[in-house]
């Protein structure tokens, strides 16, 4: 799927593209993102959980401090060709990609090598010793991946062309409790313990769980849009609900 100028003037409340500083497309079943070459100003862009495979839209965001990438379609660490352009940028989510390979080591290495100026990667600090470990282990990336006419071109058909496979739809919206988590942290929210799930496993059946876990993580994602007005709204109605369930609970008690 294209990301539109429409969409994303909408979802950053922008009225032109040169105004959007923060981009949320979370799950959005993307897999292209030229428009991103259109958006001087970006300084925040989540793409996790799409399938995005090129990375070229983004080596004129000049302005990216953040960038989100995780679960896309990302088969090559030469990718990071198009983002060691970018002088800004300090965080970098690039996990659960084709790309990340086997040997996690070599991974962290190579993307250090070429983006020593990333303060955290993967969600975890980077240290000097790394950063000196890097220029010894990881591979310096000079040049951007080769790429077919189809690839180019863009096609829909580009991914049976060249043997390459993306997660089904079913797989991007079934979401388990690390993927829960991974969103809140994205999303710069406190994370909600893990045991507050626990009757989730004994009460509920898989199916169960994993529809409750996608509603929360669509709650938490719509959350980031409100306004205070808003926030006081859900908060008023997580209230009643909470008083019911748990007038609920005394009575069948």
């Amino acid at each position: 799927m294209r990301l539109s100028r429409a969409a994303v003037l909408a979802q950053a409340k922008a009225a032109a593209l040169d105004g959007v500083r923060r981009l949320n497309c979370w799950g959005s079943h993307l897999t292209d993102i030229s428009i991103c070459r259109d958006l001087p100003n970006i300084e925040v862009i989540t793409f996790s959980v799409n399938g995005i495979s090129d990375l070229e839209p983004l080596h004129q965001c000049q302005n990216l401090s953040e960038l989100y990438l995780r679960r896309n379609n990302i088969r090559s660490l030469d990718e990071l060709f198009y983002l060691k352009t970018l002088p800004r940028l300090r965080v970098l989510w690039l996990a659960e990609n084709p790309c990340c390979g086997p040997d996690p080591h070599r991974y962290r290495m190579t993307v250090l090598r070429n983006l020593p100026c990333l303060q955290k990667l993967d969600n975890q600090a980077v240290t000097e010793e790394e950063l000196s470990q890097a220029l010894v282990d990881g591979v310096e990336i000079t040049a951007p991946p080769a790429r077919s006419p189809v690839e180019n071109g863009w096609s829909s058909t580009a991914s049976s062309a060249t043997g390459a496979t993306t997660e089904p739809q079913s797989q991007l919206l079934s979401c388990s409790l690390e993927d829960t988590s991974k969103t809140q942290e994205e999303l710069d929210m406190k994370l909600v313990p893990r045991d507050k799930y626990s009757s989730f496993s004994t009460q509920e059946t898989d199916c169960s769980c994993k529809k409750t876990n996608n509603v929360l993580n669509a709650i938490l994602l719509l959350m980031k849009e409100l306004d205070a007005e808003g926030l006081e709204i859900i908060q008023q109605t997580v209230a009643r609900r909470l008083q019911a369930l748990q007038k609920k609970e005394l009575q069948e008690e």
